[in-house]
């Protein structure tokens, strides 16, 4: 089990950003959560095997049609806490 937790910088809120990123680790198996930032930003931690974890983390660069991504920063590391599901919160 591997863990990403993301930073991800741009015009990603209110474009369909976290519904998008949620449907896509849902669809690689990955459990986990996101959230929108105070500054605009959207934060998400992703846990799972590497190779959909990897896909997961280089596709946030992409983002929906609407979103445009500047910066994607992201911190691997072992997982201290197993979600059983991604979800989508504030």
């Amino acid at each position: 089990m591997n863990e990403a937790h993301s930073i991800i910088h741009g015009k990603v809120q209110g474009v369909w950003f976290r519904a998008w990123a949620a449907d896509m680790a849902r669809e690689l198996g990955l459990t986990g959560w996101m959230r929108n930032l105070p500054d605009g930003g959207v934060e998400t931690l992703a846990q799972g095997e590497k190779a959909p974890l990897e896909r997961f983390v280089e596709r946030l660069l992409d983002g929906p049609p609407l979103a445009r991504v500047t910066q994607v920063e992201t911190d691997w590391r072992e997982p201290d806490k197993r979600f059983d599901r991604f979800s989508v919160t504030g």
